[in-house]
């Protein structure tokens, strides 16, 4: 494992650790923003953004970047609750429309319709359209219980043949919910969702994963120290090329007795 101040390498996957929340989504809103200017000088971007709370700080920072040409970027998102209307705070196309969309106005916005008569003909409405916009950069998190969008433990396939799918949500899926005030309690909470796959998210050129938070801290711990394996889904961030892992001291404070590893960054 190479290590620097505040930052590692694990296999494959760049690992940085900032004070807080606010310090972490700053720094991953300026990488992102960075990345982009830098494949759009040879290249229009296609992206796909995750939506929770956990992506507050970076998405605020990535919307004040003004040296993007949103213009040339062809936008998606992970994934979508089932039968929860648009208008709903809780929909996850509506939460990026207020935080990122409405703010930097791209070229193009492709969502997921939950109310779709037909949850399957949708999902191979987006595959389609995922198929002719391959996946440039992906802004990610983890959940609880490791999740990469809503590829739960039960339902995640590293070799998933499908682009798209229906998912029956996993108990810890639906529990952080109301962990993260999105609803008053578990019976509120869709039992279904349409989530990209393990596959396509892998498939973008660049991977940035957000993961704040004293809840986050035992996922990040089994992504990073335990084997890969559908079990902990986010696990398979170490076989990536080009990913990186933002994680504040509550997010990473169990992983490889932090403080030995790379000093109190309170004070770095």
């Amino acid at each position: 494992m190479e290590k620097m101040k505040n930052s590692f390498v694990l296999e494959k996957l760049t690992v940085k650790v900032f004070p807080d929340r606010v310090a972490m989504g700053q720094a991953a809103g300026r990488a992102v923003a960075s990345k982009m200017e830098e494949m759009l000088k040879k290249k229009d971007l296609t992206m796909v953004f995750a939506s929770a709370p956990s992506q507050n700080e970076f998405l605020e920072e990535l919307s004040k970047n003004r040296g993007v040409d949103w213009k040339r970027v062809t936008a998606f998102h992970l994934d979508e609750y089932v039968g929860l209307p648009g208008a709903a705070p809780q929909d996850f196309g509506q939460y990026l429309r207020k935080r990122l969309f409405d703010k930097v106005r791209p070229g193009k916005i492709h969502y997921l319709n939950g109310m779709a008569k037909d949850p399957e003909a949708e999902c191979d409405r987006y595959a389609a359209l995922l198929k002719d916009h391959p996946l440039d950069i992906a802004c990610i998190g983890i959940g609880e219980n490791g999740h990469l969008a809503f590829n739960d433990p039960p339902v995640a396939d590293f070799n998933d043949p499908r682009l798209v799918k229906v998912v029956e949500l996993d108990l810890a899926s639906r529990q952080q919910q109301v962990h993260d005030g999105c609803f008053k309690d578990i019976e509120s909470v869709p039992q279904k969702a349409i989530t990209l796959t393990l596959p396509v998210i892998l498939s973008a050129t660049f991977i940035f994963c957000m993961v704040p938070g004293p809840t986050k801290a035992e996922a990040v711990k089994k992504s990073l120290e335990g084997p890969i394996s559908t079990n902990c889904p986010a696990s398979i961030l170490k076989k990536h090329e080009k990913a990186t892992l933002f994680l504040d001291q509550d997010s990473a404070k169990g992983i490889f007795d932090l403080r030995a590893q790379i000093g109190d960054l309170r004070r770095s």
